[in-house]
């Protein structure tokens, strides 16, 4: 029973040169780890229980072994795979396009290709006590600290909201302002009319007067 290994939860993300692989086990002590080209073997016992843990990734494209970093952590191990083509993001991590049950992608270290260029991601790398210690890990990388913050740019989509400012055409009512000209036209009409109402009236008398004779 005791030689028997159980298959460790596995996150990753990743970036245009570098791919992130987190093998979710906690206490780990000497791993056992071995890196190729298109493969990362991990073995190591941890956990509450102190099971040992193996798996063999063999990875939809190449990475470069030489360049392969990773640390030990208390409660996780973080490896940092350097894609050996920078380039267009990976369509997924494992050559085999069967969904994994033990395999999922790691949002605190994701970043959208589309903002993988942006330097004023910053403002994302707040995110708890977790980005610390990626900002940690990035910078023993070199120069890749900070940029998960891109992801603090997806708020940015908001700007859609903007679309209620064609509320603005709300100002199509004003068209019913033209239809106070009509009104404005009457009154100067009417005030010429009433200019010449009294002729109008002694045009009515005098309808009146030759009216009267006629009808006795």
């Amino acid at each position: 029973m005791a030689s028997a290994t159980v298959t460790p939860a596995v996150a990753w993300a990743q970036r245009p040169t570098i791919v992130f692989v987190t093998f979710n086990v906690s206490d780990v002590t000497n791993p056992e780890i071995k890196v190729e080209k298109d493969s990362l073997y991990f073995k190591g016992t941890g956990g509450a229980d102190q099971k040992t843990y193996e798996l063999t990734m063999k990875f939809l494209k190449e990475i470069d072994p030489e360049k392969t970093k990773y640390i030990v952590r208390p409660r996780c191990v973080e490896f940092a795979l350097e894609k050996l083509e920078a380039g267009p993001y990976w369509e997924r991590l494992l050559a085999d396009k069967t969904k994994q049950h033990w395999l999922k992608i790691d949002f605190t270290k994701w970043k959208d290709e589309d903002d993988s260029d942006n330097e004023g991601g910053a403002e994302g790398g707040g995110g708890g006590g977790q980005g610390g210690d990626l900002e940690e890990m990035m910078k023993n990388m070199g120069g890749l600290g900070g940029g998960m913050g891109g992801m603090g740019g997806m708020p940015g989509m908001g700007g859609m909201g903007g679309m209620p400012g064609m509320g603005g055409m709300g100002g199509m009512p004003g068209m019913g302002g033209m239809g106070g000209m009509p009104p404005g036209m009457d009154m100067s009409a009417l005030g010429g009319m009433m200019g010449g109402k009294p002729g109008m009236d002694d045009l009515e008398g005098d309808s009146d007067d030759e009216d009267l004779p006629d009808l006795e």
